[in-house]
């Protein structure tokens, strides 16, 4: 089983149904039933969670739907591999932070961000609007106003980049921003800058973005965001379930 960073609690579901799905995506995502198992039969998961049949067959065509679970003739229910797995769902990120999430997961988010956030900041730089300018400036003002390992501080992060992604004005690089919200919120809390040096770089990169974006400078915005991935993605690789970070991660959950 792959070792996890740190487990960060998000809301339970509001049907019986919906928490089926829950608990049993989180047990797939954390390994307990892994790639190629087959579940359970219907008369021990019923038992198990206390629902009716129906109940359960509803959730596990919400397993089936998100790509966690097919059904065979003859076989019964079982684990897809990982790579069918939507990951641009909110529900199976969330079941990742519930589960804990591990550098693998961290990794893959990096990867995507590369691809997609560069272009955007580069977008951002040609399209932006007054009113985006103002919204980054005050994400900056928030992340220099708080402690680096502090909610705020990780609220004022990602809300600086999910305005680049508006300001960009394409509508699917606005969708994924949304998408992946809590995914990239998890990843700024356990990246936080803790020492002194690291936080003024951290900001220094985040203000040329925004400095890049409201001049016009498309290059500029693209090479300072690629190095703020990459920086955070450093970052990680010094994370421990122990850190400063990963506890205010998991009280920031906690409190979701």
């Amino acid at each position: 089983m792959t070792s996890r960073l740190v487990v960060i609690p998000t809301r339970r579901a509001h049907s019986n149904h919906a928490e089926v799905a829950r608990s049993i995506g989180v047990d797939i995502i954390a390994g307990r039933y892994a790639e190629g198992v087959r579940l359970p039969g219907d008369a021990e998961l019923t038992a198990m969670f206390g629902v009716s049949r129906p109940v359960l067959r509803e959730s596990v065509k919400t397993l089936v739907a998100k790509g966690l679970l097919t059904t065979k003739a003859r076989v019964g229910t079982v684990v897809r591999e990982r790579g069918a797995w939507n990951m641009f769902d909110a529900d199976v990120l969330a079941w990742h932070l519930d589960a804990g999430i591990d550098r693998r997961f961290l990794n893959d988010l990096a990867e995507i961000r590369l691809a997609v956030e560069p272009r955007a900041a580069a977008l951002a730089a040609s399209r932006r609007s007054e009113a985006d300018i103002a919204e980054l400036n005050r994400s900056m003002e928030r992340m220099r106003r708080e402690a680096s390992d502090s909610v705020g501080f990780a609220d004022g992060d990602l809300a600086l980049h999910l305005a680049v992604a508006n300001a960009s004005g394409n509508l699917f690089m606005r969708s994924i921003g949304n998408v992946i919200e809590a995914a990239l919120r998890a990843s700024f809390l356990l990246s936080a800058p803790v020492e002194t040096q690291d936080r003024e770089t951290v900001l220094l990169w985040h203000q040329r973005i925004v400095d890049a974006i409201a001049s016009g400078d498309a290059e500029a915005a693209t090479a300072a965001m690629t190095e703020v991935i990459h920086n955070g993605l450093r970052r990680h690789e010094d994370v421990s379930p122990s850190s400063g970070a990963a506890a205010a991660a998991v009280e920031s959950g906690e409190q979701s």
